[in-house]
């Protein structure tokens, strides 16, 4: 079975072309879409379903820094625990630190601007885990996984945060 950077004959690395991607992704949901095998058998057509879904898990993962760099991790045999919560204490802190600024939004004068100037703050935060990722994978060995491997523990705090906040958006949206 191809790893998503075969099956997109994309090279194996953190740092992909995303037009690439796209064009790529387009020309094989166009001959792999189920539509097209409407008058084939049944298992020609289950076969088309099953490889238009994981055409789609492939860009899904791809696309997203996080989900790529998790799946570099496994295909170099690093387990990711993702019940593992020993962390940085700095990092930690950060953390609280941007949680309680999240949860104080609601009573800020201007909510929208606080979670905007939020919103920009872990998005800058997570720029540099995906540069420090890239730096990772692009130098390789047994020190650079432990290295994604805690950058990839922290990028899922900060994507979680960013839900959060989109939560928190879509709630100020419907006050």
């Amino acid at each position: 079975m191809l790893n998503h950077f075969e099956l997109f004959g994309l090279p194996t690395g953190f740092v992909i072309d995303s037009e690439a991607l796209s064009l790529r992704y387009r020309e094989l949901q166009k001959a792999a879409h189920p539509d097209r095998f409407a008058g084939s058998s049944a298992q020609e057509q289950r076969l088309a379903v099953e490889q238009a879904s994981r055409i789609n898990e492939g860009y899904r993962v791809l696309k997203s820094p996080l989900l790529r760099a998790r799946h570099l991790l496994e295909l170099a045999g690093v387990e990711l625990d993702d019940n593992a919560t020993a962390m940085e204490p700095a990092f930690l802190m950060q953390q609280m630190e941007l949680r309680e600024a999240l949860a104080s939004v609601k009573s800020k004068a201007d909510p929208f601007g606080a979670l905007a100037e939020l919103r920009e703050d872990i998005e800058a935060r997570e720029r540099v885990l995906i540069d420090e990722l890239a730096a990772a994978f692009d130098h390789g060995g047994e020190d650079a996984l432990e290295r994604a491997t805690g950058d990839v523990r922290k990028m899922q705090f900060m994507s979680k945060l960013l839900q959060e906040l989109d939560e928190m958006e879509e709630d100020l949206v419907h006050l």
